[in-house]
């Protein structure tokens, strides 16, 4: 088990824990839980090892294996596919160790090798990292592409399934839902309630929360503080006892008073100097509660539209996509992936926008937003329609060199909505709703956590006043009380919302409809977020399923035309080759059972390191001509087909 006993904590001259308990059991569920800067981050360094208590007792099992998710962006060649299973480190060192037995020429350290490479799962080891790049959201044909050919948001999922590919006892993930849509954050929660180690994991989705956790620490006042349950149980269990906590406090007061009373009364008589003194002493030994301290929560609010034209926007036949790259030849037809869409979006409407990875859920607001214009069809937007825009990469828009006051200034200076003033002392009062007062209005936004941005952001769009609010995962770096305050917001807003969000609690509170977009085209969903989640994991296993069939009968993309031209007498001759290769299979897969055979019963230690060898080259052999036969398949069902 993982012990603190009264252990203190500081970054610096700031004590983040002091002199605090608690324990952790084995195979146990926590969700981590505090307001940013209260040290969550800061006991994963003492989890991990970064950083040491300053005073107390801390201790973790020495033997456990812990995994976690890579901070750096990968800046690698290597394919997906080889970067995760890289993941392994039991089978990393295992081949390590392979390599260092054969060059030593030690016949029982290579049997011990061989034995621990199988051990560590080499021969499934690309099947699950494969699965696990599957489940978070990458397409079959991506699995080979280098890891740097993706976005920064697609390389921190692979970094996360590095860490899930990795053995370990004690399992640490900070905010894993960040870079997660609505398909891969369900898969990512059905893997983490099959994990059979400790999990610790700070989030602030508490849907995310409430299905994968049954511990909920609370870090607060430098203290932490075990509940038994999810993050639902631990709200309504901290409620109650904040409630109690409020009571006592108050009958104390009470107490207090009556005591000082009689002190303040009596003091001066002689006759009663005594009975004084003795509440003056039992004042002294009263140990004293804390008052409950109202936590500031943060709230905003959106402006009334100027106004609501009904229908906002229509869409007519409209098909959305991305237009050829400019070094593209002439004539190059633009990318569609949302056909024939007949939709209109009425004032007043909450719709949320559902669809696995890469169906066009963004396409789809991009178009909306005006970023990107309809391959084809029309979209017709309703008289004085101001759209307020919240984009996945809104954050990258900010300038970090410029801060809040000179992004408001700027904005003032692109357009007032009617009723707005760009005046520096009325934008400063504006900034202070949302948090940024004092020294925060010059601080630049390079500097300011992710968080802080997006509230900025927020900001920014509060303060255009729009009508229709387009709204693309604009919680990922955003904290629960943040979360709240937005949904509230949201809710009062007498203007239109689309929503696209893998926060269920967001989209739970404020969507009351939805739209799919899957198989090219939109179409509204009948039913709730508990039906779409089935939904998708419905359609995850008929994934699963067609990949199986495809690898048992591989299916692949039609052959060039020359090489389609292709005679009957070469077809007979491919075909010759592929029986030969048939028997050649064969023959290599009986030299393997016979070797495998070898290993029963209690070889030598020689004899052990032969056969590790042998059955490794065997399976590099087997591999090759499995490879050839799938070649030379492709190219007789092309030329049967031609």
């Amino acid at each position: 088990m993982i012990t603190l006993k009264d252990v203190t904590l500081r970054r610096g001259a700031k004590v983040l824990l002091d002199s605090t308990s608690v324990i952790l059991n084995p195979g146990e569920k926590v969700g981590l839980v505090g307001r940013n800067g209260a040290g969550k981050s800061s006991l994963f360094g003492l989890l991990n090892g970064t950083l040491h208590e300053d005073a107390g007792d801390f201790n973790i099992p020495a033997a456990w294996r812990m995994a976690q998710v890579a901070q750096d962006m990968p800046e690698t060649s290597q394919s997906a596919t080889d970067f995760v299973i890289e993941g392994d480190t039991a089978l990393l060192a295992a081949q390590q160790e392979v390599a260092a037995a054969e060059a030593s020429d030690d016949g029982e350290r290579m049997a011990y090798a061989y034995m621990a490479l199988h051990d560590a799962g080499a021969h499934d080891a690309q099947a699950r990292s494969q699965a696990l790049i599957l489940g978070l959201g990458f397409k079959t044909t991506e699995l080979c592409n280098p890891v740097n050919s993706f976005s920064g948001g697609w390389r921190m999922r692979l970094q996360l399934a590095r860490a899930l590919m990795c053995p370990s006892d004690l399992l640490l993930l900070d905010e894993p839902t960040n870079h997660l849509d609505l398909d891969a954050l369900v898969w990512l929660e059905a893997w983490l309630k099959r994990y059979t180690g400790t999990l610790v994991v700070i989030s602030h989705d508490r849907e995310f929360l409430d299905a994968i956790t049954d511990v909920t620490v609370h870090i607060d006042n430098h203290k932490l503080t075990r509940y038994g349950g999810n993050y639902s149980t631990f709200e309504d269990t901290r409620a109650l006892q904040l409630e109690l906590q409020q009571n006592a406090y108050a009958k104390q007061q009470d107490k207090i008073a009556h005591l000082q009373k009689f002190i303040a009364r009596f003091k001066a008589k002689a006759s009663k100097a005594k009975q004084a003194q003795s509440r003056v002493k039992a004042l002294d030994r009263m140990d004293k509660l804390a008052p409950v301290l109202a936590s500031a929560d943060f709230t905003f609010e959106f402006k009334e539209p100027l106004n609501l034209p009904n229908p906002m926007l229509a869409m007519e036949n409209a098909c959305f996509g991305y237009p050829p790259p400019a070094d593209a030849p002439a004539g190059t037809p633009p990318t569609v992936i949302v056909r024939g869409v007949n939709k209109s979006v009425m004032a007043g409407e909450r719709i949320g926008i559902l669809g696995a990875n890469g169906r066009g859920k963004s396409t789809l607001v991009k178009t909306i937003a005006r970023d990107l214009t309809p391959t084809s069809g029309v979209v017709t937007e309703g008289k004085g329609l101001r759209i307020g825009y919240f984009a996945q990469q809104e954050l990258d828009v900010l300038r970090p060199q410029d801060n809040p006051l000179q992004h408001m200034v700027r904005m003032a200076r692109e357009g007032l909505p009617a009723g707005q003033s760009g005046r520096e002392q009325d934008l400063r009062t504006f900034l202070g709703t949302f948090n940024f007062s004092g020294d925060m209005v010059q601080q630049p936004v390079g500097t300011m956590s992710g968080g802080e941005k997006a509230r900025l952001v927020l900001c920014m769009l509060v303060w255009q006043r729009p009508n229709l609010l387009l709204l693309d995962e604009p919680t990922n770096h955003l904290d629960l009380a943040t979360r709240e305050a937005l949904a509230m917001a949201l809710n009062e807003f007498e203007g239109t919302v689309m929503l696209v969000s893998h926060d269920r609690a967001l989209l739970r509170s404020v969507c009351d409809e939805f739209w799919l977009v899957a198989r090219g085209g939109v179409e509204p969903f009948d039913g709730d977020l508990d039906d779409y989640q089935q939904y998708l994991l419905d359609e995850a296993r008929r994934a699963r399923e067609e990949l199986k069939a495809s690898l048992k009968s591989p299916k692949h993309e039609p052959a060039p035309v020359a090489a389609l031209r292709v005679s009957p007498e070469k077809l007979k001759s491919l075909k010759r080759d592929l029986g030969k290769l048939e028997q050649t299979i064969l023959e290599v897969q009986a030299r393997k059972h016979a070797a495998e055979a070898r290993l029963t019963g209690s070889p030598s230690v020689q004899l052990l390191a032969e056969l590790g060898k042998e059955l490794q080259q065997i399976e590099e052999t087997l591999n090759a001509h499995e490879d050839s036969w799938l070649q030379l398949s492709e190219e007789i069902e092309a030329a049967s087909r031609a």
